[in-house]
């Protein structure tokens, strides 16, 4: 996803960072502090991204989640807090997550030549 740098936010700490962005209409990914708003990708990105989520939906079901960019990665209650393009789980513990993935077995970016410094 294409990060949006035209405003400055200020070093928050991760707990800071999650009870903050709750409250927020737009999404931010954090890394070590920082917060960054997350842009729109373009419409084949979008088909990309869509078309994997359909092919490994399916092969999945009933012992893993297959999900989109609206869910929000952390590995460590420290961050980073990232929205992958895709995530798959099959952990039990992510299954009722209510506010982020900590357990993905596997995280898609789908990369653009914009995007793909920052997404790696």
């Amino acid at each position: 996803m294409k990060q949006d740098t035209a405003r400055v936010f200020p070093r928050l700490t991760p707990q800071e960072y999650l009870e903050w962005e709750v409250q927020q209409p737009l999404r931010y990914e954090y890394f070590n502090g920082q917060v960054f708003a997350m842009a729109g990708g373009t419409l084949p990105h979008a088909d990309i991204a869509i078309n994997l989520a359909t092919l490994l939906r399916e092969p999945l079901r009933g012992r893993c989640k297959v999900r989109n960019s609206d869910a929000k990665v952390g590995i460590t209650d420290e961050g980073p807090f990232t929205y992958p393009d895709l995530s798959i789980s099959c952990d039990e513990r992510d299954r009722t997550a209510r506010q982020f993935i900590r357990y993905p077995c596997v995280i898609i970016e789908v990369l653009s030549p914009s995007t793909e410094a920052y997404d790696r």
